[in-house]
């Protein structure tokens, strides 16, 4: 059996070491949470869904996050997609303001409620952008609703690298609540700077809103979410379900990313998972990043808004 996941993104944001800039700082609630945008909500399925709303125009895009992250994450792209676009980056549940609680958080899961929140803003044919565990959730979401999407675009996508059983069952033990909540200051700093080629002091507030949550009451089930998750992208293998793909694909990845192939368990290069992408997705297009990690849309924003409405239009 072989699956596939993204699931290293949990290891650079959490993991075990003391630079404690902010160990003295208040709590950062969820709900305080700065993406330079204006957050709504949305109840879909008994779930308050909190999501950026920006622009119009004859298409929309719609953001999905990866692991451990939220709709914040694609504060550099936002502005520029949403000068000819309707741009709307979801949190998804568990993450950034959305609800939190004892949710199945499997990619199904993840994917039915992006059907809801669809349905409740009466949306269909849109532009489905997926970053990494966001990438697998729309692969899934692909496969179950392909009528719901125009394009789907996989940003450093999970669900493409596959993994033997005995590969995935080792990251279920490794992610533990304890081992997400007890990752000290300078290991979170440390470890996201993996996520990038080249990391840049502008994404310090990645670092002040991961320590600052951890302060808040609600950042055990914050952990949970990211727990299941893992076991989620584990358990919903869809490295063997790319051939089934419908959907006009395009994948993104930078050069250089550091999590996909994971460095760990399998070594080798972003090079060599996306072709196996694009040779494994019917009719797929492939695109690599120069100087890019896994934080491509980051790391490269300009490069990544370009490609992207290029595909769009």
């Amino acid at each position: 059996m072989k699956f596939s996941l993204c699931v290293l993104s949990a290891l650079f944001f959490f993991g075990c070491s003391g630079g404690f800039v902010y160990k003295n700082s208040p709590a950062m609630q969820f709900s305080d949470f700065d993406y330079g945008f204006v957050s709504h909500e949305a109840s879909v399925n008994g779930i308050t869904v909190s999501y950026i709303d920006e622009g119009s125009g004859p298409k929309t895009i719609l953001l999905v996050h990866g692991l451990a992250s939220n709709g914040g994450f694609w504060r550099y792209n936002i502005r520029e997609m949403s000068k000819q676009f309707r741009v709307i980056a979801i949190d998804l549940p568990g993450y950034g303001k959305s609800d939190k609680g004892v949710y199945p958080y499997t990619m199904t899961f993840f994917a039915e409620t992006i059907k809801g929140f669809l349905e409740k803003q009466k949306l269909s044919k849109i532009v489905y952008v997926g970053h990494s565990m966001g990438g697998q959730i729309g692969i899934i979401f692909a496969l179950n609703y392909p009528g719901m999407l125009d394009q789907l675009i996989l940003a450093s996508p999970a669900g493409i690298e596959p993994f033997s059983r005995g590969d995935g069952d080792w990251l279920k033990s490794v992610m533990t609540i304890d081992f997400v909540k007890k990752t000290p200051e300078d290991r979170i700093r440390a470890n996201l700077a993996a996520n990038f080629y080249n990391y840049d002091d502008k994404f310090e507030w990645m670092v002040e809103e991961r320590a600052r949550m951890a302060k808040t009451s609600d950042f055990d089930e914050f952990c949970y979410a990211v727990i299941r998750s893992v076991a989620g992208m584990i358990d919903e293998p869809t490295t063997s379900r790319l051939k089934d793909l419908t959907i006009p694909t395009h994948i993104i990845f930078g050069r250089n990313d550091g999590l996909i192939p994971n460095p760990i368990l399998h070594g080798g290069s972003s090079t060599a998972i996306g072709k196996i992408a694009k040779n494994g997705i019917p009719h797929a297009t492939l695109t690599f990043i120069e100087d890019a990690g896994h934080m491509v849309m980051m790391e490269k924003p300009d490069e990544f808004n370009s490609i992207v409405l290029q595909l769009v239009k």
